[in-house]
């Protein structure tokens, strides 16, 4: 029965894809077309045949997972990626090309993320088989890179992609298959191998430059490479190469509806059965009704004041504009008729600002620009041997302008003292300093000591009740200062190594490698609660009249917060390699190895609260990490082609590492080619990941999860209706009669390392046949079955959430902080602003599917036809903790994995190129199935719609793309090519829950929100 419905799924996915393949295959590189396999992420073997004559001396190759040089293949399943397959797709840079893998899924960490707020700002990564970024290895060359400074949501460690120096990138192998036995920790779900260039010849380059059709998401790119020398001939190539991208920034009113908007009074749905429209998130916006009946909303670069008694303790009015005369600020002004002001509590204005802060202030994508070089030298070492020397340089650089600049808040997460908060005043893990933001009656020089009155001071200017003795509470958002983050990654990385053969049959391997990352995280426009305290105290910040404002005041209150993060890897591998003798299919070959490396991160906190709990700023995160380690390794592998049609792999690694843990890693497979048109694969294999250093070592770091209505209880929901007395009872499938503090709802996550954590374990297994019918044409089919235990989580949260709302005792080992109260409802029970709990080692994480892959390519003789369809089907994700199982599969979930980006069951594409010679033609279709809105993590039952809010359906649709490119060669040096990415113009489907972007899943959209782009280069050849 699963079988069967796996068929028609399969069977449904080809009808779909198949005509709009062939329909839209439009040129590719005709000066070098991919030959047919090399496209084929499932049929790797063919792919590393084509690479022998560049891959090292004598045409031997060591493949992706082997230590063992000039196997035919590994045992492992390899999909490969090469310059040519990224251009005939009209994909401009290897991290996008990495990002698209059908492998990839779930928890990948795209540049979308950078603009919406990101730990890990700046950066791309990759995650093979859903088991999120630390479980996947990414090597240069073979070789260990240094992880990015900052890690994802301030725990994972991971590498960069935008570190690739694309220009000199030859292919790029993946192993989708645990290798712990080669490369030791993090290669759990796989490993991503960036192989670079081994030699280049003249002098080459290309300019390229694209837009969107909707005028935005403009980038360019240039290259150039020059090479030296002939390897054969000479002995000797040298080559030097340099490029630039950018990529513009893209902002939210740049997009169409609905994700240009706050207002989700257009996504409608009758699942309840009745026709529910989702509310008007525009603050203190219309109704469905054409009228301001919410709640006053008070997060706006507007100021509003409501007198309260001289202690602050209460409030003695509603609230104004603290300047009348002036009007909105930012946003248009909306007087509220009696009738309106009838239905909002004692303290909402009558005057409102009516501010769309998405269309004002939403980011899709930063600013991105690279800049980078490389040169290489290689050479023969006498007869035998090869040597080469490679440094690279690369900056990148991303930068965005996010919300005007906040003063009412909570203190991130502290450190050393409880937070600081000017929304609300004192509890047991709020400051006992803290107060409700308020302007006082007196103003005095802030180096005053003790009390300010009528004695030492004068009358606040910035208060307008202050003749009456009231302090003016106070709400709003600086509306001249904006929250704006950039950060600058400067990678140098130098390697060298030497290979070859001694004693006429001993092959051998050297290599080694330095790679540091220097990180500046730059970011202004958040306040220094000190110093909000101080310009209220003196009366120095003009809140009358912002514009006033010196840029000395606002550089005082908003100073630039600059962080220098650092990382660091050095490593050194040595290889031996022999055959021992002769067996009926071949030499029974045997290598062994060792490796060092030494890795390092020291990333501060941008954020600390070691001088006290205001010395610090609002909304930065307080995460930061520091640690280094030592690892020393043994490994060995054995290869034995028992018969013609059998061979037998066997390798393992011994990793200890400086920090005290120590782990074996086993693995063992077979190929068995019972006829030539047939081949059956298999592995077994442990691996093991170790602790981050920010799982060890980190501060505590916050995450924010959104939160859906229907995880709230109804009796508290009740609480926040805007009109009770009208009927407009706040409830889950009535989100449209709710205030906007609950509807707007994430949950701070906040997670504190632990010195204590184990290693992951990982049992893995894999099962592959390959089909050969005829010449030309290849099908692949891999099952994986990977099975982590120990795996690094954040308890479940949500006992503690449930004990909260319920009145009942917090769980041990949480800690849950109240938020502030609602203005518009100061007597409702506040939801929570953050729950606080350790890391422990307690899921087993089950992933489970199936890969395919059909390759083929048919000459008709006016033109050569090739094929190439790639498809990853996920049968299960799941998590088990205390022997209860939780599984994400076609869901939201898992969010402490994913941060709520689900879990596709599909995803794939299908690449057809005609090559006509000069001319050449290729269509693309990407397809990544739709998902279930629930997730088990979140207390709901499997595929139970429980994260839907009411206005929306069960399910997000799946999406399919399109992409065409065409190339002309003019000649044997030029050659001209137009890219036409998403032809349809599809945007991605609606998706209110997901974390990470507006109203669209980022990783499941990826760059399909741009719409319909164009793009067009020139390369040359000399």
């Amino acid at each position: 029965m699963t079988n069967s419905w796996i068929g028609q799924r399969k069977r449904g996915l080809l009808a779909t894809v198949a005509p709009l393949s062939v329909l839209l295959a439009v040129p590719a590189v005709a000066q070098s077309v991919p030959a047919a396999n090399q496209n084929a992420e499932n049929n790797a073997q063919v792919a590393q045949g084509a690479e022998q004559a560049d891959a090292g001396t004598g045409g031997d190759i060591v493949v992706t997972g082997s230590i063992i040089r000039g196997a035919d293949a590994g045992v492992s399943p390899v999909s490969t990626i090469t310059a040519e397959n990224l251009d005939a797709r009209g994909i401009n840079t290897v991290q996008a090309g990495i990002q698209a893998l059908a492998s990839n899924n779930g928890p990948a960490l795209t540049n979308s993320f950078t603009a919406n707020g990101a730990f890990a700002s700046g950066a791309s990564s990759v995650s093979l088989r859903g088991l999120s970024t630390n479980s996947t290895l990414v090597l240069f060359d073979g070789l260990r890179a240094a992880y990015y400074p900052l890690s994802d949501d301030g725990t994972r460690n991971f590498v960069d992609l935008n570190t690739i120096p694309d220009d000199i990138v030859d292919r790029v192998e993946v192993l989708r298959d645990g290798a712990s036995s080669s490369y030791g920790a993090d290669a759990i779900a796989g490993v991503v191998n960036i192989i670079t260039k081994r030699s280049v010849k003249g002098v080459m380059g290309r300019a390229e430059a694209g837009i969107s059709e909707r005028g935005y998401n403009a980038n360019q790119r240039l290259s150039l490479t020059a090479g030296t020398g002939d390897l054969d001939e000479q002995g000797y190539n040298a080559y030097i190469s340099g490029f630039y991208y950018r990529s513009e920034g893209v902002r939210a009113r740049q997009l169409p509806g609905p994700f240009n908007s706050s207002d989700e009074r257009g996504i409608c749905s009758e699942r309840i059965g009745r026709r529910v429209c989702g509310p008007n998130n525009i603050t203190n916006g219309f109704d469905a009704n054409g009228q301001v009946t919410g709640n006053f909303g008070i997060n706006t670069p507007n100021f509003y004041v409501l007198p309260a008694d001289a202690a602050n303790t209460t409030a003695l009015g509603r609230y104004q504009l603290l300047n009348p005369a002036a009007g909105c600020l930012t946003g248009t002004l909306y007087n509220l008729s009696a009738a309106e002001l009838a239905q909002r509590n004692a303290t909402a204005p009558g005057t409102v600002c009516q501010v769309d802060t998405q269309r004002l202030y939403g980011n899709i994508t930063p600013d991105i620009e690279r800049v980078g070089g490389s040169a290489r030298f290689t050479a023969r070492v006498g007869d035998t041997s090869e040597a080469y020397l490679q440094v690279n340089f690369q900056q990148a650089t991303t930068s965005y302008t996010g919300s005007p600049t906040t003063i009412r808040a909570n203190a991130p997460a502290g450190i050393l003292f409880p937070q600081y908060s000017t929304s609300q005043n004192p509890t047991s893990a709020i400051d006992p300093n803290s107060a409700i933001l308020a302007l006082p009656v007196y103003v005095c020089p802030r180096t005053t000591v003790g009390a300010c009155n009528e004695t030492n001071g004068t009358l606040n200017p910035n208060n307008p009740f202050a003749a009456a003795g009231q302090v003016a509470r106070l709400v709003g958002q600086l509306p001249n200062s904006f929250e704006s983050t950039k950060t600058r990654s400067r990678v140098y990385r130098a390697a060298f190594g030497i290979n070859g053969t001694i004693f006429d049959d001993v092959d051998y391997r050297f290599d080694a490698t330095a790679m540091h990352t220097d990180l500046r995280l730059q970011q202004n426009g958040y306040v220094y609660i000190q110093h909000l305290l101080d310009v209220i105290k003196d009366g120095s910040y003009n809140f009358v009249n912002p514009g006033l404002n010196s840029q000395a005041t606002l550089n005082y209150l908003t100073p630039t917060n600059i962080t220098n993060d650092s990382s660091d890897l050095l490593q050194a591998q040595f290889t031996l390699g022999k055959a021992i003798m002769a067996l009926p299919g071949g030499d029974l070959r045997v290598a062994v190895g060792g490796s060092i490396f030494y890795e390092a991160i020291d990333a501060p906190s941008a954020n600390s609260d070691e001088n006290g709990p205001t010395q610090r700023y609002f909304r930065l995160n307080a995460f930061g990490t520091k640690g280094n380690r030592t690892v020393s390794s043994g490994f060995y592998e054995v290869n034995a082609p028992v018969l013609d049609q059998l061979t037998l792999n066997a390798s393992g690694r011994y990793d200890h590492y400086s920090s005290g843990q120590s782990a074996f890693s086993p693995k063992f497979g077979a190929i068995f080619k019972p006829i030539r048109q047939l081949t059956l694969r298999g592995t077994y294999s442990r691996g093991f990941r170790i602790p981050s250093f920010g799982e060890a070592n980190a501060l505590p770091t916050t995450g924010y999860v959104t939160q859906s209505l229907s995880s709230i209880p109804a009796e508290i929901l009740r609480q926040y209706s805007i009109n009770p007395g009208a009927g407009q009872i706040c409830a889950s499938d009535a989100p449209a009669n709710c205030s906007s503090y609950i509807t707007n709802y994430s949950i701070g996550q906040t997670t504190l390392a632990s010195q204590d954590l184990e290693p992951e374990k990982s049992r893995s297994f894999t099962a592959g046949i390959k089909v050969d019918p005829v010449r030309g044409l290849s099908f692949t089919v891999d099952y994986y079955n990977i099975r982590k235990t120990g795996a690094i989580t954040t308890p479940n949260l949500s006992p503690a959430i449930d004990a909260y709302y319920a009145g009942a005792a917090i769980p041990s080992g949480f800690d849950v902080i109240p938020d502030a109260v609602d203005v518009n409802n100061p007597n409702a029970k506040p939801k929570i602003a953050f729950v606080r709990s350790q890391l422990i080692n307690a899921q087993t994480i089950k992933s489970e599917g199936i890969d395919f892959g059909i390759n083929g390519f048919y000459d008709f003789g006016t033109f050569r036809w090739t094929t190439n369809l790639n498809a990853s089907l996920i049968l299960e994700l799941s998590t088990t903790v205390k022997g209860k199982r939780q599984t994400y599969v076609d869901t939201l979930g898992n969010f402490n994995l994913t941060a709520g980006s689900g879990t596709f069951e599909w995803k794939g594409n299908w690449v057809n190129t005609f090559d006509f010679g000069d001319f050449a033609l290729t269509g693309t279709v990407n397809y990544t199935s739709g998902y279930d809105l629930s997730a088990m993590d979140q207390g709901d039952a499997y595929k139970d719609c429980g994260q839907a809010p009411a206005y929306f359906g069960c399910r997000v649709k799946s999406y399919i793309t399109a992409d065409a490119n065409a190339s002309f060669k003019v000649n044997d040096k030029f050659t001209f090519y137009v890219n036409v990415l998403n032809v349809f113009n599809r945007l991605p489907p609606i998706d209110p829950v997901t974390y990470g972007a507006y109203l669209y899943n980022a990783v499941q959209g990826g760059d399909g929100i741009f719409g319909r782009q164009v793009r067009a280069g020139a390369k040359f050849n000399f």
